[in-house]
């Protein structure tokens, strides 16, 4: 039986004359990373916000954990942590004292846990340095930190990677790597930087104007992305003969406009157009193409440009 940490029905939020979200049927499985895809302002943050209870819905039902009324919904969210627009940092207090601050304000008890939760995010080391001293990296470590506290089940980030040079964005990678794969953190991502998504999520979830478009597995996203030889030639149905026979594959498409998609000889192209010159036939088109998330997403929003 497959569990989930997460679960939205109908899910829907006014405010005034718009609406943020419309009718969301979201699912997240326990120990997936899950990306949730959308540009700016297409209702990612109001979602989070609803599901970690700084927000309620119009209409429609939060499932935390199989709990979704009353008491025992909040007391879910206490399994939780959440980063939401950014980190909530006190500049002039080092790590240990703002973990210390977080700590007291979420009634966690002991000290102990400071140490072990700076020590997993790689800022056992900072001593006295302020807070606004740390570089974004660090910072955005420390927010996560601070999510940490309490040993959550559940991550929910809201852009964690916003902003970060590119040695800030493979550490915090990494580290939500480790916290899913050797702590069994299931993690909530919100991004716009979907080529970083790719190397991080194991399912994903698009939402466009409030309405959630589509969800899928990374497997299913890479055979929808997959990298294909666009082929066109002089007789398409001589060269679906040629491949079939030639290769040992049908692993490819003849389009209505006679155009072949061939899939699994992207890195062999000089074998495939050495085979159907040699047959006779003559190529008018041969490329490799495919998408990647982003190209893909695009895609599903109808080309808006997102931010």
């Amino acid at each position: 039986m497959i569990e989930y940490v997460l679960k939205t029905s109908h899910l829907s939020k006014q405010f005034k004359n718009q609406t943020a979200l419309n009718k969301v049927d979201l699912s997240i499985k326990k120990g997936s990373i899950y990306g949730f895809i959308g540009q700016n302002g297409a209702g990612k943050s109001t979602l989070i916000r609803i599901i970690s209870g700084l927000a309620s819905p119009t209409t429609g039902t939060v499932e935390l954990f199989v709990h979704s009324n009353g008491q025992a919904l909040n007391e879910a969210r206490k399994r939780i942590g959440t980063m939401i627009e950014g980190p909530a940092l006190y500049p002039h207090m080092t790590a240990v004292e703002n973990l210390e601050a977080h700590r007291l304000l979420k009634g966690i008890p002991g000290k102990e846990c400071i140490e072990k939760t700076l020590e997993l995010v790689g800022l056992q080391g900072t001593g006295k340095k302020k807070a606004r001293n740390f570089s974004l990296g660090m910072k955005q470590r420390l927010g996560i930190a601070i999510a940490l506290l309490g040993d959550p089940e559940f991550l929910i980030l809201d852009e964690p990677i916003n902003g970060l040079d590119p040695m800030g964005v493979v550490e915090v990678r990494e580290l939500l790597k480790k916290l899913n794969q050797e702590y069994g953190i299931t993690i909530l991502i919100s991004s716009h930087i979907l080529s970083e998504l790719h190397l991080l999520a194991t399912h994903y979830g698009i939402i466009h104007k409030g309405h959630l478009l589509e969800q899928l597995t990374l497997d299913e996203l890479n055979k929808k992305c997959k990298q294909y030889l666009h082929i066109k030639v002089d007789n398409p149905e001589k060269a679906a003969a040629v491949i079939e026979s030639n290769l040992s594959t049908r692993e490819f498409e003849v389009l209505p406009d006679g155009l072949i998609k061939l899939f699994g000889f992207v890195d062999t192209p000089g074998i495939v157009s050495s085979i159907l010159v040699n047959e006779g036939l003559v190529i008018e088109h041969f490329m490799p193409m495919g998408q990647d998330l982003e190209s893909y997403f695009m895609e599903r929003i109808g080309g808006v440009h997102h931010g």
